[in-house]
This record gives C-alpha cells, structure tokens and sequence, in this order.
C-alpha cells in the first residue's frame, strides 16, 4: 500500500498541473476508484469537477484520461469548491467549534488552542481571523462573529497575532505603470481603428499550504482548551486515507466523514475574482456548510489531524495539522 501510494504521488505531481487546466476540473488527489457507485480498493487518479458531463459534451483536450502512466483515474462532482464562511450564541469561556471572526467578517469557527512561544492563542482560517490578507496585527476578533450578532469592543475576545498570507491569483494587474502603458496603447489603436485591446496581465501567485492564523485572547479565561460536543484534543496525528474524521463547527455543529483523498491540488473560490490554489490538502465528503470554515477536524481518538478551510456541497477541503503548525510555528 506504502508503496503503491508513493508511486501514485509521483505520477501525480507529474501531471496534476495539465490536469487543473482542463475545463471544469477543481482539484486533483489521490482516493480509492469508485465504480457503479460502489467504492473500491483501487488507488486512482481522482480528478474532482464542478459537474460530470457526458462525454459529447467535453472538447478532447479538456477529457480526464481513462489511465495516466498506467494508473487509473476517477471523476467525481463537488461543485465549485468555494472558501467557507457564514450564524450563534456568546460563549466565555470559549471552545472550539463556536462562531469567531475578524471584526469585518461575517462570521467563521473557532478551531482550537494553540501556543506560540508557550503563549496560548486561537487558531482558525486566515479568512476568518484576518480578513483574507485585509487585516492588521491587532485587530480586533469577536465571539460571536459579526453576522451572528457579535458588535466591537463588547464582544471582542482576542487580537490578531499573526496569519500566512494567502497568494491569490486571477486577480487583474494593480500596477498603475501597466495600467498606464495599457491604456496608452488603447488610445493608439482608437486613432487607427482597431478593435484590439490590451489588459493589464493577470497575475500569477505561488501555490499555498494553508489558510491560517492565530489571535492571542485578551483573557485566557474566556477561552476553554476543548471543542464544543467533542471534549479535549488529544494530540495530533498524520491524516490517513479513509481515516474516519469529526468536526464541530459554527453551522453544522457536530458532523463525521472520512478523508477520500489525500496529496489534494485544489483552487478555492474567494469571492471577487480571487482564487487560490493550495497543495497538499485533504479531501472529505459532504460534512461542513458556510460558517464552518476554521474548525479544528480531528481522529477517532481526539487527535488533531486537520483546519477545515474550504468546501462544496458535496466535499470538505481540509488543511493539514503539520503543515498549519510548520508555517505558524505553534503547537498544541
């Protein structure tokens, strides 16, 4: 299994990037191979779509193949996978899988606890604690969240401390130099009659590993180190395909699924034109709405595995434990 997995990983990173760019393709991973509805025990080539279309209705360079590299692939439908954020009551202290966010949100769901330097912190989504990259160190963090009745300072519970800084792409050139040279260029082409026009390029960004960031409580006694309808963390562990996984969040409260795939590429919907492509990620079934974005998804056993981040009406996109605590430096 160890090793047929690790073959598959590379042919996957070989072709995972000419696969995004087909038509209606929204993630790529690895997942065990349905077939007439039934899962089996075949490793496959998972390519996730906003929606399955017959055959006549797919150009040819835009077809998954039946087999890359001698490995077969799989289609499934999730929708488009979109960034998850939306309604609750206040809690002190509060615990994990309760309404938070960012003062100019709506509203998100508290993770867990960390520690960053032995200091205790809440850890949720960049785009629930920091605004999508649009907030300042310091701002100020509600529970409840703004849409669920949550109003500055009185509910205020902690400060922004830190986020990673989510690289976007499909967003249009903001450089006035390019602009400039565009629109200096357009204005040629109306004195000579043609119809072509330029646009400033369309930016590119790197690939990212999470969406993440911390606030540290203005009171550590208004915070609860467990996960509301879950109990205490009990460490934390590698995520496993077909490992079974729990939730508790802001708008579905407590839920259960199993990771069906595993070394995930996705490109998450921000809203605005802002997309984001992150590597490395989980994939899971249908167990998460807007508003559960943040929370804290854990093993059997309690143990923390992943920060659920995104999703669609038929899957749940999770980043990895290790991955968030590498690039915030925090631990549990």
């Amino acid at each position: 299994m160890a090793t047929e997995l690790h073959e598959i990983k590379n042919v996957l990173g070989r072709s995972r990037h000419s696969l995004l760019e087909k038509k209606n393709i929204v993630a790529t991973g690895i997942g065990y191979k349905v077939s007439g509805g039934q899962k089996t025990e075949d490793l496959s080539i998972v390519c996730s779509v906003t929606e399955k279309l017959a055959p006549s209705g797919i150009s040819g360079t835009d077809m998954v193949p039946k087999s890359i590299d001698g490995l077969p692939t799989d289609v499934v439908q999730t929708g488009r996978i979109r960034a998850l954020q939306l309604p609750t009551d206040r809690h002190r202290p509060a615990p994990g899988g309760v309404s938070i966010g960012h003062f100019e949100i709506t509203a998100g769901t508290l993770g867990c606890l960390v520690k960053k330097n032995g200091v205790l912190h809440i850890l949720s989504n960049n785009h629930v604690l920091a605004n999508s990259n649009d907030a300042t160190i310091g701002d100020a963090i509600l529970q409840p969240g703004p849409h669920d009745n949550g109003s500055n300072p009185a509910d205020k519970i902690a400060e922004l401390t830190e986020f990673v800084t989510i690289n976007f792409t499909g967003i249009p050139s903001e450089c006035p130099t390019a602009n400039g040279i565009a629109g200096i260029l357009n204005g040629i082409a109306d004195i000579f009659g043609s119809n072509t026009r330029l646009h400033a390029v369309t930016t590119m960004a790197e690939e990212n590993l999470v969406d993440a960031a911390i606030a540290r409580p203005l009171n550590p006694d208004d915070v609860k180190n467990e996960i509301l309808n879950i109990g205490a963390v009990n460490g934390s562990a590698e995520a496993e395909l077909g490992m079974a996984i729990k939730k508790s969040g802001r708008t579905t409260g407590f839920t259960t699924g199993e990771i069906l795939q595993v070394d995930v590429t996705v490109n998450v919907q921000y809203g605005a034109g802002k997309i984001a492509t992150f590597r490395d990620q989980l994939m899971a079934g249908a167990m998460s709405q807007g508003g559960d974005s943040g929370s804290a998804v854990l093993d059997d056993q309690n143990r923390l595995v992943g920060l659920l981040f995104a999703g669609s009406d038929q899957s749940t996109i999770v980043n990895r434990i290790q991955n968030v605590f590498s690039t915030l430096g925090v631990s549990l």
